[in-house]
């Protein structure tokens, strides 16, 4: 059966403590007073066995003047016959080399790996697209973070429904104004219905409703119908605690998202190193932490090694299996692994580490999942797609090879 396969390059236990009261004048009653709760305490580190795996950079087919950039995204289809690239190519001859537009999206043939098309071309929400995904009608989703839109793209590569607004040109961008992503230090504004702010991903239950992680600056999920009409949004601006234990519904760069068969909603919850549950009416269900052991001592691939280098690492990706029974990948920046869960939250393995070899990752952006044993690793600053076929079972460390 003929495949195709589209890529998208390029974006703490509460306990209850006494203070002590100062000397006050014994007219002056003394009243009890309270601290605020102490840090929960740190969940134990856990261990989970290595995965071993095949890593293939080089599936997918491309002439040498289509060189990725910083790919973000990649997404299957339901029938695998379409893979999606969410790449950023930059316009390193052209400028602006700050502020510049950065957008494409690459389908491949699934079973060959051969370029097929480039779908969006000129597309008025196109400015730097942060994820892709496919429905389960096979309608392409488009998370734009620099435009604040959502956009579905039909077979044919048509725009049939866009969610939220591109500030007009002449407007200063919204950057700028708040959350410190810019130039003015203060909190950004309200957010309202229906609006974005850097959006980061889309996900869908089973009545089609649409849920978008919205995202650097509302740092909220966003609920509409399966028309696009507005019905909710939860979550707001706020820490995970020491541990990110605390805080439910509190969210600080809330990344990537995916909803499982009964409705549950997983959000990675990136800068409170967490992911939070919630049912699809936003109540909260329980946390997840990424807390595999691993040397803090190792020297990133970006950055300096971090002296006080927490248990709990960042969680920036997500997908769940659609197999008999579903499991949860996601990964983390440092040190650069990929976890298989269960949706209970128990992590059953590892696989990979940060680096520039093949199998190695520079800070993977997206995971595509179409079975338990097929992975497709968005490789962001390594400049690659690579495909990954795990050995579960296999009792040797990883190992990463070309065909």
């Amino acid at each position: 059966m003929r495949r195709a396969v589209l890529v998208t390059f390029a974006c703490a236990v509460a306990g209850l403590i006494a203070v002590a009261v100062p000397w006050l004048p014994s007219a002056a009653p003394i009243l009890d007073a309270q601290a605020p709760a102490a840090p929960a305490a740190a969940p134990a580190p856990v261990t989970a066995p290595t995965i071993a795996f095949d890593a293939v950079p080089d599936f997918l087919k491309y002439s040498a003047d289509m060189n990725l950039g910083e790919v973000l995204g990649i997404a299957v289809s339901s029938n695998g016959r379409r893979i999606v690239v969410l790449n950023h190519p930059g316009s390193g001859t052209t400028g602006p080399i700050y502020g510049n537009a950065s957008t494409q999206l690459f389908e491949f043939d699934g079973t060959t790996g051969k370029f097929v098309r480039e779908i969006g071309k000129g597309v008025y929400g196109f400015g730097y697209a942060h994820s892709i995904r496919f429905d389960r009608l096979d309608n392409l989703w488009v998370v734009d973070k620099g435009t604040h839109s959502v956009m579905r793209f039909n077979a044919a590569g048509y725009v049939t429904l866009n969610l939220g607004r591109r500030p007009e040109g002449p407007d200063e961008p919204e950057w700028y104004k708040g959350n410190g992503l810019g130039r003015e230090p203060k909190p950004a504004p309200m957010h309202q219905d229906g609006y974005f702010r850097a959006p980061t991903d889309v996900a869908f239950d089973s009545d089609d409703n649409i849920y978008v992680t919205d995202g650097y600056i509302n740092s909220r999920v966003a609920k509409f119908d399966k028309s696009g009409n507005w019905i909710k949004s939860w979550g707001t601006r706020g820490s995970g605690g020491t541990h990110g234990n605390e805080n439910p519904g509190q969210l600080n760069t809330p990344h990537n998202l995916g909803i499982d068969r009964e409705n549950r909603v997983y959000v990675a919850d990136r800068n409170n190193r967490r992911i939070q549950v919630f049912d699809r009416d936003g109540n909260f269900q329980r946390f997840i932490l990424v807390n595999v052991r691993y040397d803090k001592r190792r020297q990133p691939v970006l950055g300096n090694v971090n002296p006080n280098a927490p248990d709990e690492t960042q969680p920036w990706t997500i997908c769940i299996t659609n197999g008999p029974t579903q499991y949860l990948y996601t990964s983390d920046s440092e040190p650069g692994r990929i976890y298989k869960l269960t949706l209970d939250g128990t992590i059953v393995g590892v696989l990979g580490e940060s680096g520039h070899n093949v199998g190695q990752f520079n800070w993977l952006h997206a995971i595509a999942c179409p079975s338990e044993n097929t992975l497709w690793a968005a490789d962001m600053n390594n400049w690659r797609v690579q495909r990954l076929t795990l050995k579960p079972g296999a009792g040797s460390p990883t190992a990463a090879t070309r065909p």
